[in-house]
């Protein structure tokens, strides 16, 4: 096995991932706190069964009802959750946050790059002792690829031949370039070398499907008594909205390295309910409630770990005054990111000094954000030099009128209010603020009508490109109109590079060019806060989503 990219930075449980640059809080809806009733009573009968039986259960909060189990459909934080664990795909992330072999005991990769061959363990088994197969992968990856399935994840899909020309209705499912040459070997074409192909499979949306079940039951994720799953736990119970449970799949390959018996999940979608259920020893895990964060912030059971994207603004550069370069490198240069974070959200977040986030280590082991080095930063000298050397170049004796766009939130007005406030002080900028309807924000955002507005991104897997792939020309994720040829040269190349090597030096040079032609910039990187009672170890919480179990304990 070959050409690994690591990536070393954890993402937030309830945080819903929407496959494209998003609203922080995309897809997650106010909702009325779970039956908090129902969930205590089956917390205190799951501490009685582990204290009687000596079984080591993790007891878990997942927020909200998972939106599906068929991996196809649940492309979010709350589905992820439960099947990262309860399903399996060719590789998975370790413990390093590494995509390894999973249900794939080997892989093959030809010379030019294009074709994957898998080989699947003789031992991999589904929860029912079914052998997983290559034609349960090429069903579950045709399924996904259905326009009928309507799969938010379909896209993550596109770089194997034939994929986009299906999904898209152009093309038939013979097309794509998958295939079972025997019950054990897998094969996929990919239209070009994809120095991230393995770090993307990793992701729930390309877990096998038991053809046999799903064929005989199309509603065979719907329910505990019909799910059939392939990974470290299978579904034993699902109260829908209420709870559901894990127990250890006997059947699974390597089911030696799971230490738990079984988990119990919680639906509490109240974070200071969670907290009360916390304290009252009826969760092992829970987040943090924002208004006793200061309080816990010395707990020792405070844990705060890297979430894979970032907090930023984006400048339409079409509209005066951002037409011009060196204006938006003023506004740029008169954020102070550090203070950003220490006295605005105050939530330990880093401060982002360039677009890729923290936690992408090269083929030379170093750190790709401390080795491109701070991008942009607090320099009020430069910003005023900036400024009036863009005035002029645009022969304005006056500044055209400036608003900041947001969409409604009290954290993101606090931060459009610092933003504000920083641009008065260093620039002399009086701007204004604008606060839109979270609903109508996006599509006005996409539509161009914002002159510069707020912004994050949240990564679909783990690889640099995935940030920074959103800003080529034309990208329906790009939201500026900003276009430079050189830049798109640079991602075209990053995605047909097959040396290592020299894909990371195109990695950092784009960063660098971004952050030059600064059609955004970047105030911080999100992080994720949450407590863990003592004697909780090993639970992993991937860069994009996934939090795994396999190798967690409770002592």
């Amino acid at each position: 096995m070959k050409k690994w990219l690591t990536f070393l930075m954890v993402a937030m449980l309830a945080l819903v991932l929407a496959a494209c640059t998003a609203n922080k809080d995309a897809g997650k809806e106010p909702e009325e706190p779970a039956d908090t009733t129902s969930t205590d009573e089956g917390k205190e009968e799951g501490k009685t069964e582990e204290a009687a039986s000596g079984e080591k259960i993790l007891l878990m909060n997942n927020g909200e009802e998972p939106t599906s189990f068929d991996p196809s459909i649940g492309f979010n934080a709350v589905s992820w959750s439960a099947l990262n664990n309860i399903m399996e795909g060719l590789t998975r992330m370790d413990e390093d946050h590494k995509a390894v072999e999973a249900t794939a005991e080997k892989i093959d990769i030809s010379d030019d790059g294009l074709t994957y061959t898998f080989t699947i363990r003789d031992n991999a088994k589904w929860s029912n002792g079914d052998p997983v197969v290559a034609g349960d992968f090429v069903f579950a990856w045709k399924h996904m690829l259905n326009p009928e399935t309507a799969s938010p994840a379909a896209f993550l899909a596109y770089f194997i031949e034939g994929a986009e020309e299906y999904n898209t209705g152009e093309g038939s499912a013979d097309d794509i370039a998958i295939e079972a040459q025997d019950e054990k070997t897998f094969v996929v074409k990919l239209t070009s070398p994809n120095e991230a192909f393995l770090n993307i499979i990793t992701n729930p949306s390309f877990f096998p499907i038991n053809e046999k079940v799903a064929s005989a039951d199309p509603k065979w994720h719907t329910e505990a008594a019909t799910f059939v799953g392939n990974g470290p736990f299978k579904l034993a119970a699902w109260s829908h909205d209420v709870s559901f449970e894990f127990e250890k799949n006997e059947h699974y390959w390597d089911a030696g390295a799971v230490k738990l018996d079984k988990v119990h999940w919680a639906m509490v979608n109240d974070d200071t309910t969670a907290y009360q259920m916390y304290q009252a020893n009826e969760l092992d895990v829970t987040g943090v409630p924002s208004e006793i964060a200061d309080q816990l912030k010395d707990s020792e059971e405070l844990r705060i770990d890297d979430q894979a994207g970032l907090y930023f603004y984006r400048f339409n550069t079409s509209m005066e005054p951002f037409t011009n370069k060196k204006i938006r490198q003023a506004f740029a240069f008169a954020v102070d990111q550090e203070e950003i974070v220490n006295f605005v959200t105050k939530n330990g977040e880093k401060p982002a000094h360039g677009f890729v986030t923290y936690g992408f280590i090269g083929p030379d082991g170093k750190e790709f954000r401390e080795t491109v080095g701070d991008l942009v930063s607090y320099n009020p000298e430069k910003a005023k030099q900036l400024l009036e050397e863009g005035m002029k170049e645009e022969g304005y004796s006056e500044l055209p009128k400036v608003t900041l766009s947001y969409s409604t939130s009290e954290s993101h007005q606090n931060i459009a209010i610092a933003l504000q406030s920083k641009f008065k002080e260093v620039l002399g900028v009086d701007a204004e603020l604008q606060n839109v309807e979270s609903g109508v924000f996006l599509s006005e955002q996409k539509e161009f009508k914002y002159q510069m507005s707020r912004s994050s991104f949240l990564h679909d897997y783990a690889d640099p490109v995935n940030a920074l792939e959103s800003f080529i020309t034309d990208s329906s994720m790009n939201r500026t109109t900003w276009s430079n040829a050189e830049y798109d040269k640079l991602i075209a190349d990053i995605k047909n590079e097959t040396d290592e090597n020299k894909r990371w030096e195109l990695l950092m040079q784009a960063d660098t060019l971004l952050m030059d032609e600064m059609p955004v910039f970047p105030l911080y990187f999100y992080n994720s806060t949450s407590l863990e009672k003592p004697g909780v170890s090993g639970i992993l919480r991937h860069p994009v989503g996934y939090v795994d179990l396999k190798y967690a304990d409770k002592n």
